[in-house]
């Protein structure tokens, strides 16, 4: 399976996009945040009942995520199982993608935070105490 770097310098260098798309149709994924979550839980070997208590969300809500039935959860929901799940940066904003919402923009303070806390594997309590310390006035969960 190629990675989505590999992806990217195949496609800078091609110049057919046809062949380019033909070539590597089974490494596309098309996920919805269901199958990206369960993709998650699966690939990392992680216990979604754990996620869900060390997201901090609601436990109804945050299965209602799970499941599919919640189709567009608040971005800061998103980042509290991101974190809670320890993803890498770009695994967090693949979540975010497939949950239809706005990636994570260094140039913005409080995304700054979140992606400095998902660098370093920081819990949701840790991530809210830094946005906290640092005046910024959402919190995640």
């Amino acid at each position: 399976m190629k990675d989505t770097e590999q992806l990217n310098n195949e496609l800078k260098e091609t110049d057919d996009i046809e062949k380019f798309v033909n070539d590597n149709e089974e490494h596309f994924k098309n996920f919805t945040l269901e199958s990206y979550l369960q993709y998650l839980l699966d690939t990392k070997q992680l216990n979604k009942a754990e996620v869900i208590k060390d997201s901090r969300l609601d436990i109804g809500y945050a299965y209602h995520i799970f499941s599919g039935q919640k189709r567009h959860p608040a971005r800061e929901k998103i980042l509290s199982i991101a974190l809670a799940m320890k993803l890498e940066v770009d695994e967090a904003q693949r979540l975010l993608y497939y949950a239809g919402a706005e990636t994570l923009y260094v140039r913005n303070p409080w995304d700054s935070v979140v992606l400095f806390a998902l660098d370093k594997h920081f819990t949701v309590d840790e991530t809210n105490d830094l946005l906290n310390k640092l005046s910024e006035t959402d919190n995640l969960g």
